[in-house]
């Protein structure tokens, strides 16, 4: 070897023959389904892309665990989401025919197996040219500016680490595309961000800051104050159970097992104790008589309560007897652990690793001392024993996900702020405020997990919430740094703790992963930084390929005029849930395009809507 060359980048040393020798168009951190959809919307523009996942296995959370897909309304969310939904479907009605109890447990498409979620992936990326994705897994990127070489404000290449061989690869773009979960590239490039709970007073938003609520939607109680602090809500694993003996792992006793930390269940299960707002009208007494005849052996009558398996992990059905098993919100203690993964979204791999191995423990010693406790009811240990874990998913893990449930990480500062106003409804049956940047419609709750583990006298753990929305538009800004011009960040969102717990849903991610992605190809093909990526072609590439930017309840993104009613909702000309296309235009309705196009429209009482906006929407600028 000659003589180590080393040169000065941006204030740093790197020695020459460490340097990038692999330059990509797009460059992805994360192999979460928005990386994946990042990733193949950008082929599709003929972008040869790079895909890092620093685990073995790309998918994110669908492919290890979460089956029941998170969307309040189905069809707001569209484009690669809806082919995900589509491909599931097809996978089971291939595989089972079409009147099979696997399809009608499938939800359509929205309910899933991990595996079943892995081979779809698959599939979405063999069909992603013309372009193509290089997938590398075992790559670790840790987040550290050292690792992020820029030249003013852009992004040079990246440092990863690959664990199967221990050796430093370092990797060049034009754009690069961060989707982990918790926001690790954007952070090293210098992009601040949030942690924590904004104070109500901060946004006038709901739930906000330091609450203790009655399950599901209150009342608040004693403890609140609204107040904004630094806590994270709660991680845990979605695992998949099945109560099938023929595919039905038992549950082992962890070798790190304290049951200590169980011990609360006892009184819960004795008691009827959950978090439901109607058990609070159950008395002492009542709670008294209940413990005498769960002894006796019958099952729970607790207002609100659920009995085995379902008091500590609420379970939904999937295809061939599996379920999603999550953290069950009734119960004081479940799945989550909260407090514990505070350090989580800033901290380096060595100390994530050993807290999900403490997860895990954690998990599988709730799960074993549920089965087994003797001091817990023994109709309510058999109820728990139908069920382990199944022995066909992560079979290269023991039936375990592989990976943890991140809720929430950092919360980068980008262009646009979302908050719960964001979301919720301008008034009785009107829609949230409508983005003109709008990338994706989405729909869910507000939705928080806890903060804190059980306190002694409180009706729930803190943080727990949820709260009505209604469907609503997301801006491209959310995801553009002000200062970083080659970098996108669709998964760490910008917002609130109240505005994000909505948005972070996977059907969301994956729409916002494929706008970053058709992002990053203009950006490139315009000679744009991502923010001055022009909308109106974003949003036309968008609406071609199927994606919903505002939600009607009767227009499909196969209408022939789909992309004009999209345009058109976002200039203002269809305020109301109904574009109504087939409906004669009134008087009020033509006075107010006309209004909007600054010309007499004059067509009332004589064509449809959709002729009317047809001619309006032909003479946009």
């Amino acid at each position: 070897m000659g003589r180590l060359i080393v040169i000065l980048l941006a204030g740093l040393l790197f020695p020459l023959r460490s340097l990038a020798t692999e330059h990509y168009d797009v460059v992805i951190v994360g192999g979460t389904p928005a990386g994946i959809t990042a990733a193949i919307a950008a082929a599709r523009e003929g972008k040869h892309c790079l895909l890092l996942e620093r685990g073995g296995h790309i998918g994110g959370l669908p492919v290890n665990g979460l089956g029941a897909t998170d969307i309040g309304t189905r069809g707001a969310t569209t484009g690669l989401f809806g082919r995900f939904v589509e491909f599931n479907r097809d996978y089971y009605e291939r595989t089972y025919g079409a009147g099979s109890q696997q399809v009608a447990d499938c939800s359509d498409g929205y309910h899933f197996e991990p595996h079943v979620a892995a081979l779809t992936f698959g599939r979405m990326l063999e069909e992603a040219g013309p372009g193509t994705v290089t997938v590398l897994t075992m790559r670790q990127f840790d987040s550290e500016p050292r690792y992020v070489p820029m030249d003013s404000s852009r992004i040079i290449s990246i440092r990863v680490l690959n664990r199967e061989t221990g050796r430093e690869e370092y990797y060049c773009g034009n754009t690069f595309i961060d989707a982990t979960y918790e926001g690790d590239l954007a952070a090293a490039a210098g992009v601040p961000s949030r942690l924590g709970r904004e104070g109500a007073d901060e946004y006038g938003e709901p739930c906000a800051g330091r609450i203790y609520r009655w399950w599901k939607h209150g009342p608040d109680d004693e403890g609140t104050t609204y107040r904004g602090d630094n806590a994270i809500q709660a991680y845990n694993y979605r695992l998949c159970l099945t109560n099938d003996p023929a595919n039905r792992l038992p549950v082992t006793r962890p070798e790190k097992y304290d049951r200590n930390e169980y011990l609360s269940l006892i009184d819960d299960v004795l008691s009827g104790r959950n978090t439901d707002v109607r058990f609070r009208e159950f008395t002492s007494e009542e709670m008294e008589n209940h413990r005498r005849r769960v002894l006796s052996g019958e099952r729970s009558s607790a207002p609100g309560d659920v009995w085995g398996m379902a008091k500590i992990s609420s379970m939904t059905r999937l295809p061939n007897a599996k379920t999603d098993a999550n953290n069950q919100h009734l119960a004081l203690i479940s799945t989550d652990l909260p407090e514990e993964n505070w350090p989580w979204p800033t901290s380096g791999w060595e100390w994530r690793d050993r807290y999900a191995e403490r997860l895990r423990d954690y998990t599988l010693g709730l799960l074993w001392f549920a089965q087994n406790d003797e001091q817990l009811p023994a109709g309510f240990r058999e109820a728990c024993l139908e069920w382990g874990l199944s022995a066909d998913e992560y079979t290269d893990n023991g039936g375990f996900p592989r990976q943890v449930y991140v809720r929430e990480g950092r919360r980068m500062e980008g262009v646009d702020f979302f908050t719960a106003n964001d979301a919720l409804p301008a008034g009785d049956g009107l829609r949230p405020p409508v983005h003109c940047s709008s990338v994706t419609a989405s729909h869910y709750a507000l939705d928080s997990h806890a903060v804190r583990k059980r306190e002694p006298g409180r009706v729930h753990l803190d943080g727990f919430f949820s709260h009505p929305t209604a469907v609503y538009t997301v801006p491209y800004g959310v995801m553009v740094p002000r200062t970083v011009d080659n970098l996108l960040f669709p998964v760490a969102v910008s917002g609130s703790h109240v505005g994000f717990s909505t948005i972070r849903m996977e059907p969301c991610w994956m729409a916002l992963g494929e706008a970053a992605g058709l992002a990053a190809a203009i950006s490139q093909t315009e000679g744009t930084g991502m923010r001055d990526v022009p909308l109106d072609l974003l949003q036309d590439k968008l609406t071609g390929y199927g994606a919903t930017l505002v939600y009607f309840t009767d227009i499909t993104p196969d209408d022939p005029d789909f992309a004009m009613v999209q345009k058109m909702a976002l200039r203002g000309y269809l305020p109301g849930w109904q574009a109504a296309l087939e409906e004669i235009l009134d008087a009020e309705t033509d006075q107010f395009w006309s209004s909007l196009a600054g010309r007499p429209v004059g067509h009332f009482g004589k064509s449809k809507r959709r002729e009317v906006l047809r001619e309006i929407y032909s003479r946009l600028p």
